[in-house]
């Protein structure tokens, strides 16, 4: 827009600014009334109280005017404590009167805030649609059949997007130049909508990059920790986000509104998410869970974005500059979830569920009880490209008469190689993680094959149990340097077991994480020659040999069974190493169910530098595996 525009946004910024002004001069006196109210109520209510008990205190006292000292004393303290006790009982009314009153206020403020906004936007979008349409005209883009076709001046209806988020971009990287500037414009301050989103868009080619600053200037300024003053003017750099000191404006109408400025189409859609405290199997029959999101017309279509679950942390937050000092900004990096940008329906559906329909933005619109049966998952369920491989996959997942049930998580092809997981299974309504002294760890068998890992359940009683899947991408050296590894949730089941006909063991005590080969294969280079899978049936002998594909060295093996201590059966295990062939012998004491653990670690490891200026191969600790669970009967 040339300044003349420029001049008529401001312009018309004024006047809504003069509209908040008076909307939050009527919060303050409406405020100020209903605080006065509950004061002078619980202020009558007091003085009766009150005056009931020095009444009765009184005519005691007259009762017992005779009586000895002690007990007219006694009934002098017993007066003072009921007194003391009712001052407090007042207070406590007072305080939860207040907290409910402002709980109501506040409902009602963000009401009228997000209503006021709305009208602001649309008035907002009509100027910018009026001076666009006179710009395309002038310019006579209407003629050209190669341009893309004009912004719409009306918000489309909902309609599913014809193209998902990765036809129109496959890395945020990007986006690397505009994110850039919404990180350098977050560490200023305005003091108008108009400057802020002009310098955010400015130089902006694309309505989804108009999109993407705003976006990540709201996930960078981490505007849950600004510091306001009390006496906060509108006009002022802060004032601009004085509904967000106030808590009547939230990211998503904040995010509607800096929209409007660019002139592009945003909705704030209500509804239903699965959140913080929100576990499989429960019901949406409270506002417990209500929420709220956005979506905006970009890329030809109405796309989801989550601001407030899409902001992050600033790593090395102290270092943090301040307002007007961009210094060490080079150095500072921004953390924030991708995944909340311009999310696919398909996978928005399975966290948010809106009160109207037509925003699922799906083909086939689910229930809300479909929403409550979806399983649990978390945005990097998606980041890594994860699927359920059974569509019968559930939120709440039924055992059989065994007590057993299965959970199939299905990798990307490119996955497979970086993707390491870890579970927790723990008794559903309590913190308990154990039964009958036994971690409930060792009631979940996971295992690898081909794409697709298995958490099988074994539930060892009948109730219910919270399983819960976690996840990591690393590389075979960041495996093999036996650092400690963050492992993040990527999803959640409920397990309910109604009844149990079989009495289940434990698996033997063996590290942690998966059982089988695959791992072997995929992090060290060891093929198995003899046993692919990780259940194994021996006789009281047994071989399993590996191919090195790379260099290995010290390898060690320990046996484990439930009940026997893991020295005494040390002496039934062998191991050697010939050429590329490394061989395990395996001799079993006795008949029954065996935990086979393996460590080993890289021959050539990483070079360390002395301060001498000498240098030698480090030498890592060994490092688990692979293990197998063996059951060995004389009958095999």
């Amino acid at each position: 827009m040339e300044l003349k525009d420029r001049d008529e946004q401001t312009k018309l910024e004024m006047k809504h600014r003069q509209e908040e002004d008076d909307l939050y001069r009527k919060f303050s006196k409406h405020r100020e009334e209903e605080n006065r109210r509950i004061r002078e109520e619980i202020q009558d209510e007091w003085e009766r109280e009150l005056e009931r008990l020095t009444n009765r205190f009184q005519q005691e006292m007259q009762i017992k005017k005779r009586r000895p000292d002690s007990e007219l004393g006694a009934l002098t303290l017993r007066h003072q404590q009921e007194r003391a006790d009712l001052e407090k009982n007042m207070t406590l009314r007072r305080d939860k009167k207040k907290e409910s009153l402002t709980r109501k206020m506040l409902e009602h403020e963000r009401a009228a805030t997000a209503a006021l906004v709305e009208k602001q936007s649309h008035e907002m979008m009509e100027l910018i649609q009026e001076r666009r349409s006179e710009y395309m005209a002038e310019s006579s883009l209407y003629l050209d059949g190669e341009e893309a076709p004009p912004y719409p001046a009306r918000a489309p209806p909902p309609q599913p997007p014809l193209v998902s988020k990765f036809h129109i971009y496959t890395d945020p990287m990007e986006f690397s130049d505009v994110d850039k500037i919404a990180i350098s414009v977050a560490q200023e301050d305005q003091k108008t909508f108009t400057d802020l989103v002009r310098q955010l868009v400015g130089r902006c080619a694309t309505d989804v990059e108009k999109a993407r600053t705003i976006f990540r200037w709201i996930t960078v300024k981490n505007l849950n920790n600004i510091q306001f003053d009390d006496n906060l003017r509108g006009d002022s750099p802060l004032g601009l986000l004085r509904g967000i000191k106030h808590g009547t404006e939230s990211y998503h109408v904040l995010f509607k509104r800096l929209c409007s400025y660019a002139g592009l189409h945003c909705v704030v859609i209500k509804g239903y998410s699965k959140s913080a405290g929100y576990q499989p199997g429960v019901r949406f029959e409270d506002n417990r869970f209500r929420n709220s999101w956005n979506a905006v017309y970009v890329a030809g279509a109405w796309r989801f974005v989550q601001c407030n679950w899409g902001a992050r942390h600033l790593v090395n937050a102290k270092d943090a500059p301040k307002p007007g000092n961009r210094g060490k900004s080079d150095s500072l990096r921004y953390e924030y979830d991708d995944h909340y940008f311009l999310t696919d329906p398909r996978e928005f559906i399975y966290e948010f569920y809106p009160l109207q329909p037509d925003w699922q933005l799906l083909k086939t619109p689910i229930t809300l009880h479909d929403f409550e049966e979806l399983p649990f998952v978390r945005s990097l369920f998606f980041r890594y490209g994860l699927y359920f491989s059974d569509p019968n996959t559930k939120a709440v997942m039924f055992t059989d008469s065994t007590g057993a049930a299965t959970m199939r998580i299905a990798m990307p092809a490119h996955m497979q190689s970086s993707l390491i997981f870890h579970y927790n299974l723990k008794f559903y309504d309590t913190e308990g993680d154990g039964f009958d002294g036994v971690s409930l760890k060792r009631f979940v068998m996971q295992s690898v094959v081909g794409n697709i890992v298995s958490f099988r359940v074994h539930a060892p009683c009948s109730g219910a149990f919270l399983l819960d899947i976690f996840a990591n991408a690393v590389t075979p050296r960041e495996y093999l340097t036996g650092e400690p590894m963050k492992f993040k949730s990527v999803c959640k089941f409920k397990i309910c077991c109604a009844e149990l006909q079989t009495v289940m063991v434990p698996l033997p005590d063996c590290a942690s994480g998966e059982w089988g080969p695959t791992k072997a294969t995929r992090l060290f280079g060891l093929v198995p020659i003899t046993h692919q899978e990780a259940l194994v049936f021996a006789g009281r002998e047994l071989e399993i040999q590996f191919r090195m594909s790379r260099p290995l060295a010290d390898f060690m093996a320990t046996l484990h069974k439930n009940g026997v201590d893991e020295k005494r059966l040390s002496k039934y295990v062998h191991q050697n190493a010939s050429d590329d062939i490394v061989s395990f012998y395996i001799t079993f004491p006795e008949e029954g169910q065996y935990g086979l653990d393996i460590y080993t670690r890289e021959r050539n490891g990483p070079t360390a530098i002395h301060q001498n200026g000498s240098t030698e191969k480090e030498k890592h600790l060994l490092t688990h595996c692979c293990k197998y669970l063996i059951n060995s009967s004389k009958r095999n």
